[in-house]
């Protein structure tokens, strides 16, 4: 299979950590860091996060080495969301 928007070239072995962000009444507490709750390669991370409830998703983001263009040092909800989908077509 050729290169799909460059996902081909995003190694979902790199070594990346899930964070949560503090959060009151299901929102982020903007006065609080976010915190590890766990470690692993980018892959086990994605499907960490894709475990939790879709209602709490947006207090969660992944940190991992930057792989442009697809893959920033945070990811958003959104973005780990897209990379999800995208990962089905390696």
């Amino acid at each position: 299979m050729g290169d799909v928007a460059g996902v081909s070239k995003v190694d979902f072995g790199m070594l990346a950590a899930l964070h949560k962000w503090p959060s009151l009444a299901n929102q982020r507490r903007p006065d609080r860091d976010s915190y590890q709750v766990s470690e692993g390669t980018l892959d086990e991370c994605i499907s960490a996060f894709m475990e939790k409830p879709a209602a709490t998703r947006h207090l969660y983001e992944i940190h991992t080495a930057a792989q442009p263009p697809l893959v920033t040092d945070i990811l958003s909800p959104e973005h780990v969301i897209e990379l999800s989908r995208l990962r089905e077509y390696l």
